[in-house]
């Protein structure tokens, strides 16, 4: 019992003394800290420098940070004055270091603030404001707001606000400038009154006035200014002299500039004055730097010497480490037998493990893979939506030259070549994007009425510029047996017919191509039609007839001409031929060419005339109808101009707004539109949440959702949103005038007894 007794009266005196001592070394920090700053205050700075160096070491021995944060502070301020920038830097870096360990938001805030004074002397001015705005976030925070450290608090934000605003209006931003001068004005009542901060706030609002060309309001700001000043009793201490003389200068500018040239010319006698006062000041404190700076200066020197001397005496240790290193290493050697022995002896054990371990990372890459999967989709989203929105304006506005009826045969030829192309791009875009969706027969084949030979003519004419490239030679060729019209996909067998005759054209030179139609046979109102795309270029050999149909390939052989291409045509080609329920059939050898051939079934069309069909393709509706009002949202200028003309062509008038909030806006002080053309992707109010506002006082009034994306990554939320229907840009302007129709005709069934449709107050 008395044993246990001395034990704890032995650790209670340990603890006692070793408190105590940590008590009195806190106790010589602050004494150390209040002799640096006296050697400051009587401009000997280099001692003031030894002792505050003396006061961060002492600090770190016991790991007070607090010490360290106030030396460090004040240190960095002296080599502030001294114009030691970088020296001044490291010292807020280190003060801000010891802050954050003791979670002090005032000296954190001070750090930041004289980081950002630095950066500013610098001219790091990108690094200002980051600085400033961290220094204000730590100023603000309410663990700050205690009894004790209100009003340093208090006085750290307004100098931070000062400083932003004083950079603001250096860099000519007084709009921002004057944002946080009316906080600093708002802060002046929680801080001590100084003539010296009322002068400051009135310097800043003449120069904020001065840039917005308010020369009364600066003079009479700069004159409240000097007033304060003028009447302290510090008004010869440097400080107040150096604000004086800025507002002198910044007062003669003013008066200048209100062409009271006697006046200025007064005002900046004074100026100079007070320039001289600070100059003479300058030259007692710059030679008490230039000193100190020598003695700086050594002492690097013989900092550096001891570096030296640490580095030799570090390789010395490392020849020792390396010696010891060797022996440790005949050590391992001996204890790998025993860890391999052991290893044997683990093995089942170790098995299961990594079992274990290979099913949790085939769990994670599952994972990963997941979503890499999604973030593809979401690109392949996106990257469709931008390419297919500039393409709508390529496509819209050379339909629109189309009917110009002043062009060329030959201009209007290559227009007719350009909107044949750019139809072709689009879908080829849409089918690379969506390559996956080939594969996989998602896409569904969009029939119309179609004239073979004027398909054929088309396609042809967009290849002229490439046939003169190559010196190649085209024929085409139709059986008479061919009806006029069939009902097909007219763009996706333009795009197998291009593909195939673009590698024909690829790979032959100064040779000929071959395009022909032959009708096989007819079954009641069909068609069996065979396409051949022929060329006598240099073959393909017999071994790579199905390697050329694979995504990415491409013939390379030493007898071929050079070219450039994605290796995607073929394989394409191939897809899409499949999508008609037919194959591509292959004859080919090596200096033989190549003929490409494939047979589809098309439905008759006895309906339609030729002069009907002219109508659809020069872009007018098909039937006889009123003269509706059309609601146009869209974002994209040139896509507005386009799809404007395409319904005035279509004897429909039309409204465009700009954004959703413009449609919702519209429809509730109009009750003029017949139906909404609502664009998807647009600033402020995107379309489907406009659509869900008009529904909530208008659920009559047909919507049709104007979208680049594909139709079927929306129509799933057609129903929720409110939509009566969707249509894929660049539309087809005989499909979009059908569906205008319909959809009004729809939305007649829900009119009142006197006509009108029913509309939600």
């Amino acid at each position: 019992m008395k044993n246990k007794l001395f034990i704890c009266f032995f650790f209670l005196v340990i603890y006692t003394s070793y408190s105590q001592d940590e008590r009195d070394v806190i106790n010589q920090i602050d004494s150390i800290n209040a002799l640096a700053l006296n050697h400051y205050n009587k401009s000997d700075l280099m001692k003031s420098i030894r002792v505050f160096n003396d006061a961060i070491k002492l600090s770190d021995s016991i790991d007070d940070s607090y010490g360290n944060a106030v030396a460090n502070f004040t240190l960095g301020r002296i080599y502030s004055s001294m114009r030691e920038f970088d020296d001044a830097e490291r010292s807020f870096k280190n003060m801000l270091i010891a802050s954050l360990e003791i979670d002090d938001n005032y000296l954190i805030a001070n750090s930041y603030l004289n980081l950002g004074k630095i950066s500013k002397e610098k001219k790091q001015f990108i690094e200002v404001i980051p600085f400033f705005h961290k220094a204000l976030q730590f100023a603000e925070n309410d663990e700050v707001l205690d009894q004790n450290n209100q009003n340093n608090q208090q006085s750290v934000l307004f100098d931070i606000r000062m400083n932003l605003t004083d950079f603001y209006l250096d860099v000519n931003d007084p709009d921002k400038a004057l944002l946080y001068l009316l906080r600093t004005e708002n802060n002046l009542d929680k801080i001590p009154f100084s003539s010296y901060n009322e002068a400051g706030i009135s310097f800043m609002y003449g120069r904020y006035f001065n840039q917005k060309e308010s020369y009364f309001k600066a003079k009479n700001k700069f004159d409240v200014a000097i007033g304060y000043l003028e009447d302290d009793e510090k008004s010869e201490e440097l400080n107040y002299i150096q604000l004086i003389a800025e507002i002198y200068k910044d007062l003669a500018f003013t008066l200048e500039k209100l062409e009271n040239n006697k006046e200025a010319y007064a005002i900046l006698l004074k100026h100079n004055i007070a320039r001289e006062k600070i100059i003479n000041e300058e030259k007692v404190k710059q030679g008490n730097i230039a000193k100190s700076k020598f003695y700086i200066t050594e002492h690097k020197r013989i900092a550096q010497i001891a570096t030296r001397e640490r580095l030799l005496q570090e390789k010395v240790t490392n020849k020792m480490q390396k010696i010891n290193l060797f022996i440790v290493l005949g050590v391992l050697l001996l204890l790998v037998s025993m860890v391999m022995l052991y290893k044997n002896y683990l093995s089942k054990r170790e098995l299961s493990k990594i079992l274990e371990s290979r099913n949790k990372q085939l769990e994670i890459a599952k994972d990963e893979a997941e979503k890499s999967s999604q973030l593809k989709t979401n690109f392949i989203s996106n990257v469709t939506h931008e390419l297919r929105t500039p393409l709508y304006g390529v496509v819209g506005l050379t339909s629109l030259l189309l009917k110009n009826n002043n062009l060329s045969e030959r201009d209007n030829k290559f227009l007719k070549s350009l909107k044949f192309s750019g139809d072709y791009l689009l879908n080829l875009v849409n089918d690379i994007l969506q390559m996956g969706k080939i594969e996989s027969q998602k896409i569904d084949l969009q029939i119309a009425t179609v004239n073979p030979k004027i398909l054929l003519e088309n396609i042809i004419d967009s290849f002229e510029y490439r046939i003169l490239e190559n010196n190649n030679e085209i024929h085409f060729s139709i059986d008479d047996n061919i009806p006029e019209f069939v009902k097909c996909d007219n763009v996706r067998l333009s795009q197998i017919l291009i593909n195939l005759i673009g590698n024909s054209i690829k790979f032959t030179k100064n040779g000929k191509i071959w395009l022909s139609i032959e009708v096989l046979d007819f079954i009641d109102e069909s068609v069996n039609l065979r396409f051949i795309v022929k060329d006598n270029g240099p073959g393909i050999p017999k071994e790579k007839h199905e390697k050329i149909f694979e995504n990415f390939s491409q013939l390379n052989e030493k007898n071929n001409v050079n070219y450039q291409g994605t290796g995607l045509g073929l394989s394409i080609a191939k897809n899409l031929v499949e999508l008609f329920d037919s194959e591509i059939k292959l004859v080919s050898n090596v200096g033989e060419g190549a003929e490409f051939s494939f047979d589809v079934k098309f439905e008759i069309d006895n309906k339609v005339q030729l002069k009907d069909l002219d109508k659809k393709d020069e872009g007018k509706a098909t039937e006889i109808h009123d003269k509706f009002m059309i609601l146009v949202a869209e974002d994209n200028k040139i896509n507005q101009i386009v799809t404007q003309n395409v319904l005035e062509k279509g004897n429909f008038e039309c409204h465009v707004v700009e954004n959703g909030l413009e449609a919702f806006n519209a429809v509730k002080e109009n009750n003029i539109y017949d139906l909404i053309l609502m664009d998807l992707n647009m600033p402020v109010m995107n379309g489907e949440e406009a659509t869900l506002e008009i529904r909530k006082i208008n659920v009559n009034i047909p919507i049709i959702a104007l979208t680049a994306a594909e139709i079927e990554e929306v129509k799933n939320d057609f129903s929720q949103s409110g939509f009566n229907d969707a249509i894929t840009k660049p539309f087809d302007n005989f499909e979009l005038y059908q569906k205008i129709i319909t959809c009004i005709q729809e939305s007649k069934k829900n009119i009142s007894n006197d006509g009108k449709l029913f509309k939600v107050s």
